[in-house]
């Protein structure tokens, strides 16, 4: 990245990063808080650790207008930890979980991503969109009139507004509106005091107490491995989506580090490990955000609520939020998906929709990617060893029948490949044609050794033939044949 370009992530949209970053930081609030009961933790927490990886990951960071912080499927795992050992392993936890994150962008794993394929993806963001919308239910079954009024108030504004104005993104006049108005005409309302006590003042350096010794090692790197491998999972899936939605391309490799340094800060400043938020990303991008400065914004204008405006922030009907985050929920689900349903191959459906239910049924998105990149790569396993052809042909004195292979050969179509060939035959001699075929694994060269074998333990004598350079190589190294 030259100099001038990382200028421009900075200050090339001063005023809408600016605007854009207030907006998100209300929309990261209920949702840190949600997530630090889920953690086991206190909101506090989760408020200082997104606020620290906030301001970090704005400078360390591979993708500009994306927005991290201490949520997501990284709370499920911590949770286990923090009430099987208390919250200073959480903190040791965070900071290796920091350092693993570091050695994947080092040693490049971040390549990784290139296997989730579109269907995946776009199950990714609908899920998300469902899982937004769902966490917004708690606030709304069973509430009072009130409440469903300023809901429908805050939808009115976010969606009305700009059709007046586009200065101030629409979210932030619905917030400053509606809690004027819950000053002005008090209402039996939820407001941001009662989702938990919040942070006051700037987080102090903390060192985990825990026994330095291999039994504490052995606690907590399970922990932090997986802790790295989900966070950085969801980091590179939101930044993808981000790449799709900017048609820009980000550096995922200082995505990985950028996130493992703000982690182990965090992790000194005793908070909880944290990835990107795609919810709040999208919403960011919806609001005008898309450089560094929307990122710093949304971390440093936390910590000024925290601290300054704590008695208004206090006092914002949860409401409001709700609003904000059905908006965000909506502009998340991929809505052109459920048209092209009716075109895409069953296949991708398939692995879009498994990717949805699987996230939605476990409330966890790296479970939801991993079961349908497996899924995509057995439909496409499966789909590739369809294009497998196998022909026979007769020399004209009888005596030879001649093979001809087309098509990849690996673990998927070998079972294919050996069932093409007649083992017992009226012929003296075979030949096999491998002009056109590829071999791809130990599974594909023990096939055409089984094939051979057996040929020649029914007196056919066998000819290959054909086999390209580029192959021949693997081929003859992992074969026993003495024909290659």
């Amino acid at each position: 990245m030259t100099p001038t370009h990382y200028r421009q992530e900075w200050l090339g949209n001063i005023r809408q990063d600016i605007l854009a970053g207030m907006v998100s930081t209300f929309a990261l609030i209920p949702e840190v808080i949600a997530f630090s009961f889920v953690a086991g933790v206190a909101p506090e927490v989760g408020l200082y650790a997104t606020f620290i990886i906030s301001i970090v990951i704005a400078f360390t960071g591979g993708r500009a207008g994306m927005v991290s912080g201490a949520a997501g499927s990284v709370a499920l795992v911590a949770a286990a930890l923090v009430r099987g050992h208390g919250i200073d392993y959480l903190f040791a936890a965070t900071i290796l979980a920091g350092l693993f994150q570091v050695l994947i962008g080092l040693l490049r794993l971040h390549v990784l991503m290139q296997y989730v394929s579109r269907p995946v993806r776009t199950g990714f963001v609908n899920a998300l969109a469902i899982l937004i919308f769902s966490a917004q239910l708690p606030h709304l079954l069973g509430a009072n009139w009130q409440t469903y009024l300023i809901t429908a108030l805050g939808l009115a504004i976010i969606y009305l507004a700009p059709f007046m104005t586009t200065l101030i993104p629409s979210p932030l006049i619905a917030i400053i509106a509606l809690t004027a108005l819950y000053w002005v005409y008090p209402m039996p309302l939820h407001t941001v005091a009662d989702l938990g006590a919040l942070p006051t003042g700037f987080p102090g350096l903390v060192w985990p107490h825990i026994p330095l010794t291999f039994e504490s090692l052995e606690i907590i790197v399970p922990y932090a491995a997986a802790m790295a491998l989900v966070g950085a999972l969801e980091s590179l899936m939101t930044a993808t989506v981000v790449d799709d939605l900017t048609e820009t391309h980000s550096n995922k490799r200082r995505e990985c580090t950028g996130l493992g340094i703000a982690n182990m800060a965090v992790g000194f400043f005793g908070g909880i490990a944290g990835c990107g938020m795609i919810g709040q990303t999208v919403g960011n991008l919806r609001y005008g955000g898309v450089g560094r400065l929307s990122t710093f914004m949304a971390g440093a204008f936390l910590l000024l609520l925290m601290d300054v405006l704590r008695p208004f922030v206090a006092q914002v009907p949860v409401a409001v939020l709700v609003a904000i985050m059905i908006m965000v929920s909506i502009s998340t689900f991929s809505w052109s998906s459920l048209r092209e349903i009716t075109f895409h191959p069953k296949t991708s459906t398939l692995c879009m929709l498994a990717t949805v239910i699987v996230v939605v049924a476990t409330k966890d998105l790296a479970i939801g990617v991993i079961v349908g990149v497996m899924l995509n790569g057995i439909f496409f396993a499966w789909q590739l060893s369809r294009l497998l052809e196998v022909s026979s042909t007769l020399s004209e004195d009888a005596t030879t029948r001649i093979y001809t292979v087309k098509g990849q050969i690996f673990f998927a179509s070998s079972t294919l490949f050996e069932n093409s060939f007649k083992i017992r035959d009226n012929v003296k001699n075979v030949k096999i044609d491998l002009s056109d075929a590829h071999f791809w694994d130990v599974t594909a060269t023990g096939a055409l050794d089984t094939i051979v074998t057996k040929m020649k333990n029914n007196h056919l004598a066998v000819t290959i033939t054909g086999l390209k350079k580029d192959n021949a190589a693997f081929v003859s190294k992992q074969s026993t044949l003495k024909e290659l």
